[in-house]
């Protein structure tokens, strides 16, 4: 089975139009989306720009500060301060890789977390992993990852069992890895986080659920996995002039292993989460002045 995530994606994206109509109306204003963005990393920033257009095509008003190697951190975290405490902004995007200096930063403690649409703030992350089920989930005021909530929805909307699964989560960064892995667990799946230190073919080797977000081509061998497992491909690599995940599709298809492809899986989710997000930062601006 190929888990292809733009029909998902379409029917996520498809009342928001509507929504971010109400939105304006109420608020009397647009919703405003403030975007940091590093110009060190060209296909982030390329991608940032895709996420900027489509929120765009929602009526949402949108500014982007681009940042690089030679911005200074305190100039980098004032401004994450100056949106966080604007009133007239309303969401807040800050892609990674951020340049090496701005990364070390405490720049999370500063970004309010009801603008932080990609649940990167610390106080997103600290009420994130006191959840233990799914409907403390839900019932967060806050934002969780993206790309995480990506992952579910599409294993979700394609009926990949996730209570009882055996999961193996390649990666173990704060954007995605750790995020999605404590997901799973709220979905009372058994998560293994797998990493550079991890004996690869072993620990995916009995596994139901793998989900990979390593950045590497090749990297996920088919010949581990057991026939009827699912793969996740989280990853977006340029190999041979060509996009793909960390798993080649074709030896995922001879093992009888159904998965996301790269592009057309997880990414196009991905986005339509993230318009989602900016819509309820909106709506949630509204209850909060009622």
């Amino acid at each position: 089975m190929i888990l292809e995530g733009r029909t998902l994606a379409a029917q996520i994206r498809e009342p928001l139009h509507q929504r971010a109509d109400a939105v304006c109306q109420k608020l009397g204003r647009p919703i405003k989306l403030c975007a940091i963005g590093s110009t060190e990393d060209y296909g982030a920033y390329v991608y940032l720009k895709k996420e900027v257009e489509a929120a765009e095509k929602l009526g949402v008003q949108t500014r982007v500060f681009e940042v690089d190697n030679q911005t200074p951190a305190q100039e980098f975290l004032s401004l994450v301060e100056k949106l966080s405490d604007d009133p007239s902004v309303d969401a807040i995007l800050i892609p990674r890789p951020l340049p090496a200096h701005l990364a070390a930063t405490h720049f999370a403690d500063l970004l309010a977390p009801q603008k932080d649409i990609d649940g990167m703030s610390i106080i997103n992350t600290g009420h994130l992993f006191l959840c233990k089920t799914w409907a403390e989930i839900q019932a967060l005021k806050g934002f969780v990852s993206c790309t995480a909530m990506a992952v579910i929805r599409l294993l979700e909307y394609h009926r990949v069992q996730l209570e009882g699964a055996e999961a193996a989560v390649i990666g173990r960064s704060s954007t995605v890895g750790r995020p999605l892995a404590h997901l799973l667990t709220c979905k009372n799946a058994t998560v293994k986080i797998c990493h550079t230190k991890t004996d690869l073919p072993r620990a995916v080797k009995e596994a139901d659920i793998i989900c990979t977000a390593a950045g590497k081509p090749g990297l996920l061998d088919a010949s581990w996995l057991r026939p009827g497992a699912t793969v996740a491909d989280i990853s977006t690599n340029w190999n041979n002039n060509r996009l793909c995940g960390d798993a080649d599709p074709e030896a995922l298809e001879k093992r009888g292993v159904s998965y996301s492809p790269v592009p057309g899986g997880v990414g196009p989710v991905t986005l339509a989460v993230l318009l989602e997000n900016i819509i309820l930062s909106g709506e949630r601006k509204i209850k909060e002045t009622k």
